[in-house]
């Protein structure tokens, strides 16, 4: 298993298992066991997800050592603000019976469109992020969705920079602006969708150089983003793809597979836009 090294030297799994509509405690059980023995240790939930508690409830079910598992949690947009996100946070661990969090993520900004003051709300949600890290209760804190400008606003207040931005990237969807800006500001980039909304696994160049390969469409955008540096969360409820979705370190994309991968248009976006969606929750 390979890992990515962080800006403050931590080190994250660079293939994760993502935990997104799985809420049913027997079928997370079953899925996060297969996963752990297939070699997943990077686990990303969310507040949001709801199933905080049955994501702990299989992780005791295990017999594991708190130790063998990098937990990721989000903060969900009800509980922006320094205070509430401290709150919040407490709360997560709570469900997921830890004293830690190893990352801690701003699930969304408050967006432009909803909020005058987008900024200020933003700023505060930070420091209450940098108080957990500094206080210890989580070991990385990041963000998620958020643009340039969300971080170069950001840049004025505050003290640590986010270690990590989750966003949506994936063939078709190179985000090249926002990954610019992040490798040069040396912030992480995580995929959260890295197969986007499926669509992507039908494009015929892909489909293409999975054949000559002989692997799937989905090994070789997984593949593409470690090659980039991208770390990625693939989510599934199919127990082979758990299987197929980590066994992406046996094979190379050349320099003219990634540039032909690099060039496809877009295609495959979930198509949600962290300036323009009407917050829900």
């Amino acid at each position: 298993m390979d890992y990515l090294l962080l800006r403050n030297g931590n080190q994250i799994p660079c293939v994760g298992f993502g935990t997104w509509q799985i809420t049913d405690r027997e079928r997370m059980s079953e899925l996060f066991s297969k996963a752990y023995d297939e070699g997943y240790r990077l686990i990303d939930t969310a507040a949001a997800y709801s199933n905080e508690i049955a994501l702990a409830k299989a992780i005791a079910a295990k017999g594991i050592n708190r130790n063998e598992l990098f937990l990721s949690d989000k903060v969900w947009n009800t509980c922006r603000g320094y205070d509430l996100v401290q709150e919040a946070c407490r709360k997560s661990l709570k469900k997921m019976k830890t004293d830690y969090f190893d990352l801690y993520l701003i699930h969304w900004p408050a967006s432009m469109k909803l909020y005058s003051d987008w900024e200020e709300i933003n700023a505060e949600t930070w420091r209450g992020m940098e108080r957990l890290y500094k206080d210890g209760l989580v070991k990385n804190i990041g963000v998620c969705n958020f643009k340039v400008h969300h971080l170069e606003k950001l840049k004025r207040s505050a003290d640590i920079m986010p270690f990590i931005n989750q966003i949506e990237v994936h063939p078709g969807l190179n985000q090249r602006e926002i990954v610019d800006y992040c490798k040069r500001e040396n912030i992480m980039i995580e995929a959260s969708s890295p197969l986007g909304n499926g669509q992507i696994l039908q494009n015929s160049v892909l489909k293409s150089i999975a054949e000559a390969k002989q692997v799937t469409v989905a090994q070789i955008c997984l593949r593409w983003n470690l090659q980039n540096g991208i770390a990625v969360i693939p989510k599934t409820s199919n127990i082979d793809r758990l299987h197929t979705n980590i066994d992406v370190f046996n094979f190379k994309l050349s320099e003219e597979e990634m540039d032909q991968i690099n060039r496809i248009p877009y295609c495959g976006g979930i198509g949600i836009d962290s300036d323009e969606v009407i917050e829900f929750g």
